[in-house]
């Protein structure tokens, strides 16, 4: 718990976002009861690797959190990726109650064959990175993982590659990539999924 007996829980944003894309999420979840932290990644047009976007990951929280703590955790898009990887080779499962993935490239997108620098290469379908990431995922039932994607996402293609097998998966009426971190019924979700308690 953080002070105030606050619960914690840490936002990791997307390729080409800042934190001012939980510009809604933010408050939203504070008027719930959270102490909320949210991580800015630098470089964040996918420049460096997602194993050094999940460093950064967890220097923040070791930095912002102390070294026992334990908080939820809340990954969008790319970000969703390196929340995996910190808490899949990271060590982070130790510590994370809670994980929810909005609009989270588990299978890759499509659209990343447009892009080359190396974050991008590793969001492509079937990549190295992702298979091995994939491999496995079991691990992370720990966590009790929730899946939140839209059938209307145009930056993972397809949208099903943002549910795995494994935890829950909720599929929202949300019209846009970014809405699912937006729209009132993005920010429901994934409030509610923080709330489910173990």
């Amino acid at each position: 718990m953080t002070h105030n007996h606050k619960p914690a829980v840490v936002l990791v944003h997307g390729l080409w976002n800042t934190v001012n894309i939980f510009g809604r999420l933010r408050p939203y979840l504070e008027n719930q009861g959270w102490h909320v932290y949210a991580i800015s990644i630098k470089p964040n047009n996918g420049d460096i690797g997602i194993e050094q976007q999940a460093k950064q990951l967890d220097d923040f929280i070791r930095a912002s959190l102390g070294e026992r703590q334990p908080f939820s955790l809340v990954g969008f898009s790319m970000g969703g990726l390196a929340s995996r990887y910190y808490l899949q080779r990271l060590g982070g499962l130790q510590r994370v109650q809670r994980f929810v993935g909005v609009a989270v490239p588990h299978y890759g997108s499509a659209l990343a064959w447009f892009r080359w620098n190396i974050g991008c290469v590793q969001m492509r379908p079937g990549s190295a990175f992702l298979t091995e990431l994939n491999q496995d995922m079991e691990q992370l039932v720990t966590c009790r993982p929730l899946w939140l994607w839209t059938a209307y996402d145009l930056l993972v293609l397809p949208a099903h590659h943002c549910c795995l097998p494994i935890g829950e998966s909720q599929r929202l009426p949300v019209l846009t990539h970014d809405g699912m971190v937006w729209d009132e019924r993005g920010l429901a979700a994934i409030a509610q999924g923080l709330k489910i308690k173990p």
